[in-house]
């Protein structure tokens, strides 16, 4: 009995992720179907409420209920984090900088000599 009701609750929510994504690309189209009538502002406002009524009945399935969690997880997860302070990301930054200057300085010479090397080989220059 149990298996049949999963079998009943994972079909339904299939047929809600199809009306889903289905009512987007209704939202979507009316966007654009309506262009010339109806002025952008509520062509905008419209297409917002029909995402957002897609997103509830998304949220109302089985896998949006877990990328929900996954969302309030991720935040808890970012307060642990231990942010840099100023000092640090501004010396971070130059440090970046100079690094990038000074391969760029070597690559740029390395590229000189290279291709004056391949001049004198080739007898196309002095």
């Amino acid at each position: 009995m149990k298996i049949q009701a999963e079998a009943q609750t994972a079909v339904f929510d299939v047929v809600k992720q199809v009306f889903s994504v289905v009512f987007v690309v209704a939202g979507v189209a009316a966007f654009y179907r309506f262009s010339e009538a109806v002025p952008l502002l509520y062509r905008v406002i419209g297409l917002l409420v029909v995402v957002l009524a897609a997103m509830g009945l998304m949220l109302t399935t089985e896998i949006g209920k877990n990328v929900w969690l996954f969302v309030l997880e991720s935040k808890q997860e970012v307060r642990k984090v231990v942010w840099p302070t100023r000092e640090e990301t501004v010396r971070t930054t130059l440090l970046v900088f100079a690094m990038v200057t000074i391969v760029g300085l070597i690559l740029w010479f390395l590229d000189m000599f290279l291709f004056w090397g391949v001049r004198f080989l080739t007898g196309q220059g002095g």
